[in-house]
C-alpha cells in the first residue's frame, strides 16, 4: 500500500528534526570539548611609538577565568614566556574558582619575570554562579545577590611582589626601551567602579619620549572616551570574550557591555571628539566555569608589537 502524504511529511519532519538535533549536539560538543582549548596567539602591529624608537613587544592577557586542574590551559600559559615580551598587560577576570589562585600563579610564574601591569575584573572579586546561559544574550550580565567572594588580595599581592603595577583607578609610568609608558587604569567598569585618574604629567616622569596607554577590563564607551580625551595613544581591554558564541562569517552577537558587537574582539580604532586611538579588545582565554563553551571564537592571548609612527 502506498504511503499517505501525511506519513511522508511526518517522516521528513522527523528526519529534519533528528538531523538538526544531531548537528546541535555535535556543535555543542565541539564548543565545549575542543574549541575552548584551542589556545592561540593573535599578533598585531601598532605604530604608536615616537619616531626612532625601538619596537616593544606587549603581551595582552585577559579573562583567564582559571579553575583548578585546567592543565592544558596552565601549560599553554607557561609557554607564553617563550615569546619574551617586553611587557605583560593583564586586563582582569583571572579567576573562576575559590581555589584557583595557587595553580594560576604557578601557570603565570614564567611570565611574572617580565615587567607588567594589571587591572581587575569582576571575576577577580566575585565567583560566578550557575544560571541560565541564555541570559547572556539579553544584555550586559549582572552580579547576582551575595556573590561568592574570591581571594583577589592573594592574587594581586603576588602580582605586586613580582613587580607588576596595579592600575586600579591609578596612573603610573615605566620606561622600556628608552620610551616612557604613561598608564591610566580603572577598576572594573562592569561593576561601575571606574574612577578615571588621568595620565601622568610629562613633568612627573623621565625626559624620555612617551606614549599614553589606557587599560580597563570592560570596554564601556564612557571609559574609552575618558582615555581618548586624555590623549591615549593605545587602549587595551578585555571582558567581551569576543562574543564567546559567535556566528561564523558574521561575528559576535553580544559584547556584554555597550561596545558595538563589531568591536567585540580585535584591533580597531576608537574615535571620540575628533581623536582616533588604536584599541585592542582581547577575545580572552577562558570562560565561566558554568558556561565552558566557545564557538567560532577561539581563546587567545595577543602579542602587540609597538613600532614607531610613520
Amino acid at each position: 500500500m502506498a504511503s499517505s502524504p501525511w506519513g511522508k511529511a511526518l517522516r521528513s519532519a522527523a528526519w529534519v528534526a533528528g538531523g538538526t538535533a544531531g548537528a546541535g549536539t555535535a556543535a555543542l560538543a565541539y564548543a565545549s570539548l575542543i574549541e575552548r582549548n584551542l589556545f592561540g596567539v593573535r599578533e598585531e602591529t601598532v605604530a604608536v611609538l615616537p619616531a626612532g624608537s625601538t619596537p616593544l613587544r606587549v603581551l595582552h592577557l585577559s579573562d583567564i577565568h582559571f579553575v583548578p586542574h585546567q592543565n592544558i590551559k596552565a601549560r599553554w600559559l607557561q609557554s607564553l614566556a617563550d615569546l619574551e615580551p617586553d611587557l605583560v598587560v593583564n586586563t582582569g577576570d583571572n579567576l573562576s574558582h575559590l581555589e584557583a589562585v595557587p595553580p594560576l600563579l604557578e601557570a603565570l610564574k614564567p611570565l611574572m619575570r617580565f615587567p607588567g601591569v594589571y587591572v581587575p575584573g569582576s571575576n577577580d572579586y566575585y565567583g560566578p554562579r550557575l544560571k541560565n546561559p541564555l541570559t547572556y544574550f539579553t544584555g550586559p550580565s549582572k552580579i547576582t545577590k551575595d556573590p561568592p567572594a574570591l581571594p583577589f588580595g592573594e592574587l594581586f599581592g603576588a602580582f605586586e611582589d613580582a613587580g607588576w603595577a596595579g592600575l586600579t583607578n591609578r596612573r603610573d609610568s615605566m620606561t622600556l626601551g628608552g620610551v616612557r609608558l604613561d598608564f591610566s587604569g580603572v577598576d572594573d567598569p562592569h561593576l561601575n567602579r571606574d574612577v578615571y585618574a588621568g595620565f601622568p604629567s610629562a613633568d612627573q616622569g623621565s625626559d624620555a619620549p612617551s606614549i599614553r596607554v589606557g587599560v580597563a577590563h570592560a570596554p564601556y564607551q564612557r571609559v574609552l572616551n575618558y582615555f581618548t580625551d586624555g590623549g591615549a595613544d593605545l587602549i587595551l581591554a578585555g571582558h567581551t570574550h569576543g562574543g564567546q558564541v559567535c556566528v561564523p562569517f558574521y561575528g559576535a552577537l553580544v559584547s556584554n557591555c555597550d561596545l558595538p558587537t563589531r568591536l567585540a574582539k580585535g584591533l580597531a580604532v576608537w574615535e571620540h571628539n575628533g581623536r582616533r586611538v588604536p584599541m585592542n579588545v582581547s577575545a580572552g582565554i577562558g570562560t565561566s566555569r558554568f558556561a565552558p563553551v566557545r564557538f567560532a571564537c577561539r581563546p587567545e592571548a595577543v602579542l602587540l608589537t609597538l613600532t614607531p609612527r610613520n
